[in-house]
């Protein structure tokens, strides 16, 4: 999931992106704001990989914004002044949507994004190297080791604010890690994000009930953003 924040001081701008957003299924909104200094530092707290930004606003500027975050995160701009658009390239934004912004439009742009960061994910830096796939088993830093665990032995993977647990057959392991690192280390044939807290093991579900999944004893939610995915997968595999 590509997690997007939205900022724009127009409150019909913010609720008509966020409609957007929730229609995408491979995008997951953090939060609307109408305060470009609140962006900043959501971005740098590094839990934003998408912003989608106005370019005039009263506080700070699209383009300065652009400039202070340095590539921390991708870009799309928002504006109803055609005549930014070079600007914005110049400091190498995603892409440029002209307002009034029409779906199709939008779609096209998310679509570029996630055509980006799948293709940079054929390319682990040296921390994701220490928790990648081999085969049956995964390496994950835990506080004080560096732990062996079959994928196997994983029955779901929740996420909270700062760390993630895995839960396995026989235990819950904590790790400073994030969902969307989860999901690229992951085989996406044996695992699915059904909430933007929850990773589920496909082959340890018991029972799909309306917009729950049963595991063992725990009830797992089903996201919105995530159930046309999950349906078809499971379609897939009826008999």
């Amino acid at each position: 999931m590509i997690r997007c924040l939205v900022v724009d001081d127009e409150p019909l701008a913010l609720d008509i992106l966020e409609d957007y957003i929730k229609k995408t299924p491979f995008l997951e909104l953090v939060k609307t704001t109408t305060s470009a200094i609140e962006g900043l530092s959501l971005v740098r707290d590094g839990n934003i990989d998408l912003v989608f930004l106005d370019v005039q606003m009263p506080e700070l500027s699209g383009l300065q914004f652009l400039k202070i975050i340095n590539g921390k995160c991708d870009v799309i701009l928002t504006t109803a002044y055609p005549q930014y658009a070079l600007d914005g390239y110049d400091l190498n934004v995603a892409d440029y949507l002209l307002k009034p912004i029409a779906f199709d439009r939008f779609y096209k742009a998310a679509q570029k994004i996630l055509q980006h960061n799948t293709n940079s994910s054929t390319s682990l830096s040296p921390e994701a190297v220490s928790n990648t796939v081999n085969h049956d088993f995964i390496f994950i830093k835990t506080e004080h080791k560096i732990q062996k665990i079959y994928l196997n032995d994983i029955l779901y993977i929740e996420g909270l604010k700062d760390y993630i647990s895995i839960f396995t057959k026989e235990e819950r392991i904590i790790t400073l890690q994030n969902m969307k690192k989860m999901e690229e280390i992951l085989p996406s044939g044996r695992f699915v994000r059904v909430h933007k807290s929850y990773i589920v093991a496909l082959d340890k579900i018991d029972s799909i009930e309306r917009s729950r999944i049963q595991i063992a004893e725990k009830i797992i939610p089903i996201g919105d953003t995530y159930r046309d995915i999950f349906f078809k997968l499971i379609e897939n595999k009826n008999i």
